[in-house]
């Protein structure tokens, strides 16, 4: 199996000083590897009978319709508040200095839909537990989280330990 790690650039003090940046753009440009990384984020769901992938902005976007072609589900985006053109539903949640907004159509989901969420990125977990609650406030079963890239040591994984989580690569 190719390596997927080997299309991820470092990107040392980005976006400031002290910030190691894991940069995709190098894996989306390779079509093996984005084909890898799409079955491979879609991977325990093979079998799952999931109803929509849900994604968050931006790169989620990104692998979400990608993985829901893969699955054969529907796909569902979340967005920053004001961003969505019809009746939505919000949640708010802290960040490291102040709060965040993301919202989702209200008629996105159906109640008792079985969602696959995914995200580019797993750090502290806060956008996906955000995005999960969303999910569930319209009535979803969130079935799993799915993310290309984990960075453990930010802790992400504990914020969202009562959801199975399956991570492609590990740092």
């Amino acid at each position: 199996m190719l390596d997927l790690k080997a299309y991820i650039r470092d990107i040392p003090d980005f976006p400031k000083p002290g910030i190691l940046f894991r940069d995709i753009t190098p894996l989306l440009a390779d079509r093996q590897a984005l084909a890898v990384a799409v079955y491979q984020l879609a991977g325990p769901y093979h079998n799952q009978a999931i109803d929509a992938v849900v994604a968050v902005e931006a790169r989620g976007f990104i692998f979400g319709a990608a993985v829901a072609r893969e699955l054969n589900a529907g796909f569902v985006p979340v967005r920053k508040k004001g961003k969505l053109p019809w009746h939505t539903t919000s949640t708010s949640y802290g960040l490291e200095y102040g709060t965040d907004t993301i919202e989702m159509h209200t008629d996105a989901l159906k109640s008792g839909a079985r969602v696959l969420m995914i995200d580019d990125l797993l750090a502290t977990g806060g956008t996906m537990a955000a995005s999960c609650q969303l999910a569930e406030k319209l009535g979803a079963k969130v079935i799993g989280l799915t993310f290309l890239v984990e960075l453990t040591a930010l802790g992400g994984r504990e914020k969202l330990k009562k959801y199975p989580i399956h991570s492609v690569m590990k740092y």
